[in-house]
């Protein structure tokens, strides 16, 4: 029996491209488990078979517990060290003892449970193997045929038992994918699943786009050519942006191809999907106005504050720059990073008039001076009673119409302003009321929530976005009631993320 052993090893090993150990424990895991149901106990066997003779021993074994152990579950497979020394004086604690017993014969097992255990010795082995090959690839572009289609989407076969699943969102929308085609994806996700790694692949991530781009562009592989990001609309438009290390590569044209060769391979992979390469910018205002193609953009005003910008048109260009449905404006706004409003030309004009309005206001207000010195401030670019009374003296000198001391003046009353505001801020917080929700908050109590809304934590949402640090600096306490007591104000986030 020992060489039916190695022959079943040899075979299987060479059919399924499985480690012969792998098989070995295979055949051991299936001679224990026969071997245990020969005894009325419910035994625990171990068999070793020995690699190249195909020779196996069997043994009953114990798991060894301390004398006062509590944790005994099964009398039939553990022993306390009183009894295990008895079977191995050098018996130890969390290891075993065992005996030898007789052995089953290897072709008198029952035939279904050795294939049994064999067969999911094997599955699990191949499962490792896809697990170690993928794990660490990704975002890496994959290759395979279409095995199937259903309604929750397509199974690919990569190849060396490993299998993609593309889920029907990942799939580009109206894209006709049918059995046996050869279609590229991005991995997007290893999942470890008990019935094996789950390979899930996707065809609508921005990502998948630039992958593409750099097999068919020689020049971005090179590293001569930079794509920096992409914005995608599945399956009908994207755009890219581009940059070139090597002064002499134009990256827009290599990107495009000889007659538009290399930018349609993208575009036939992808459905038709339409892609606009944009080249990339420093300066954010004209990386946006690149960005905005094929609308031309007549001027741009930049908040870097709320980091957007007001991009005017030409009103006969304006469904242009918006784009059917607001596709150009909101991949324009997913590449660039910055918060897009498109207008026209006329209504920039308006939205410009009202700002300036509203300044002048403000300085007129607050500073106490005529339109005339408001509207000086405003054409030199400030926005804020702040700038005027932080900004280095120094650069409100070089204002033509502003001497030393209209410039001392205009600092002096800023000041004041921000002082009289914090001030009254200050009074308010001090003298704020602590709300209902803070007050029901289990482990605040009323001085406690007093003190916290003297300090401007009036809410329960407001307890909620502290940091235990901030908490102990307010009122003394353990941090680890300060860590409760914030966990507490936080609860309800994790109950409406479970709706």
């Amino acid at each position: 029996m020992s060489k039916e052993i190695l022959t079943v090893v040899e075979v299987v090993s060479n059919e399924k491209g499985v480690e012969k150990d792998v098989i070995f424990g295979a055949i051991e895991a299936a001679l224990a488990s026969a071997a245990a149901k020969k005894h009325e106990e419910d035994i625990d066997a171990r068999v070793q078979i020995d690699r190249k003779t195909g020779e196996h021993e069997t043994f009953r074994r114990w798991m060894v517990f301390e004398d006062e152990s509590t944790e005994l579950e099964f009398p039939d497979q553990e022993l306390r060290m009183i009894d295990a020394v008895d079977i191995d004086e050098n018996a130890t604690p969390g290891e075993y003892v065992e005996v030898p017993i007789d052995s089953v014969e290897f072709g008198r097992i029952s035939a279904q449970m050795a294939k049994q255990v064999i067969v999911q010795k094997v599955r699990e082995a191949e499962r490792d193997q896809v697990t170690d090959e993928y794990k660490d690839r990704e975002g890496e572009l994959l290759s395979g045929l279409v095995k199937r289609v259903d309604r929750n989407g397509a199974y690919i076969d990569l190849g060396g038992n490993a299998e993609g699943f593309i889920p029907r969102e990942n799939l580009i929308p109206r894209e006709a994918i049918r059995m046996h085609d050869r279609v590229k994806a991005l991995l997007a996700e290893v999942k470890d699943e008990p019935r094996g790694p789950q390979l899930i692949l996707t065809r609508t991530s921005p990502q998948f786009l630039i992958e593409l781009f750099k097999i068919e562009v020689p020049e971005v592989g090179q590293g001569l050519i930079e794509i920096l990001g992409a914005a995608r609309d599945p399956g009908l438009r994207a755009k890219i942006s581009v940059k070139s290390n090597e002064p002499r590569i134009d990256p827009v044209g290599a990107c495009v191809g000889i007659r538009g060769s290399r930018v349609q391979s993208v575009s036939n992979e992808l459905a038709g999907e339409r892609v606009d390469i944009i080249l990339w910018n420093d300066n954010p205002a004209q990386y946006v106005i690149n960005a905005m193609s094929p609308a031309e953009v007549i001027s741009i005003v930049v908040d870097e504050d709320a980091h957007s910008m007001d991009v005017a048109v030409d009103e006969e260009k304006l469904s242009q720059a918006i784009g059917r449905g607001g596709q150009n404006i909101r991949l324009a706004s997913e590449l660039t990073e910055w918060e897009l409003n498109v207008m026209t030309e006329v209504d920039a004009d308006m939205k410009s008039e009202q700002e300036t309005r509203g300044l002048i206001e403000l300085f007129t207000g607050q500073l106490d001076v005529d339109e005339e010195v408001a509207l000086i401030l405003v054409q030199e670019g400030f926005a804020s009673v702040e700038e005027v009374a932080y900004v280095p003296a120094s650069e409100l000198m070089q204002i033509e119409e502003f001497d030393e001391d209209i410039v001392d003046e205009l600092r002096n009353r800023a000041r004041d302003v921000l002082l009289t505001q914090a001030i009254v801020a200050e009074e308010i917080i001090e003298n704020a009321e602590p709300a209902e929700d803070l007050l029901e908050l289990k482990g605040v109590t009323k001085t406690l929530a007093s003190k916290l809304a003297s300090k401007g934590v009036i809410t329960r949402e407001d307890l909620a976005e502290l940091a235990s640090d901030d908490l102990i600096e307010i009122h003394d306490m353990e941090k680890e009631k300060a860590d409760a007591l914030i966990m507490e104000a936080r609860s309800h986030w994790f109950d409406e993320d479970e709706k």
